[in-house]
């Protein structure tokens, strides 16, 4: 049996960008994914405009915890995704390291964070149909 493989994604407080793109790794993957969500100085909760940008398409991420970051996630992961934040990683040989420069939905309302939902959901399906070929996922 072949392990499954994983994707973090980082962004400071892990409350918006990096909670919404896990959740839709997550929904297009059907699980085959395994997805974690970090940030190196955690929000108490998550982003409420990035919870309703996502609750427009069935998707809940109202129940998801903000997570410290650890060198633990980085080394779990295949590919370890950076948000546009700044935030750094650390680096192990054989990871696959990308950043995707998003605006930060901190302190926006859902109007601006559709947008950024948008953009986020375009590269995790083009991440999707690259990881899981089969899946159908599309960019």
């Amino acid at each position: 049996m072949t392990r499954k493989p994983e994707v973090l994604f980082v962004c400071v407080h892990n409350a918006g960008r990096s909670q919404m793109a896990a959740a839709l790794v997550r929904h297009y993957s059907l699980g085959r994914i395994a997805v974690r969500s970090a940030g190196s100085e955690p929000a108490e909760k998550v982003n409420p405009a990035a919870a309703a940008a996502l609750a427009e398409w069935g998707l809940d991420i109202t129940a998801e915890i903000p997570a410290k970051l650890s060198t633990e996630d980085v080394e779990a992961s295949d590919v370890v995704i950076t948000m546009g934040c700044g935030d750094t990683c650390p680096v192990f040989p054989g990871k696959r390291y990308l950043d995707w420069p998003l605006e930060d939905p901190a302190g926006q309302g859902v109007e601006a964070v559709r947008p950024i939902r948008d953009e986020i959901d375009r590269r995790v399906r083009g991440l999707v149909a690259e990881i899981l070929p089969e899946s159908g996922a599309t960019a």
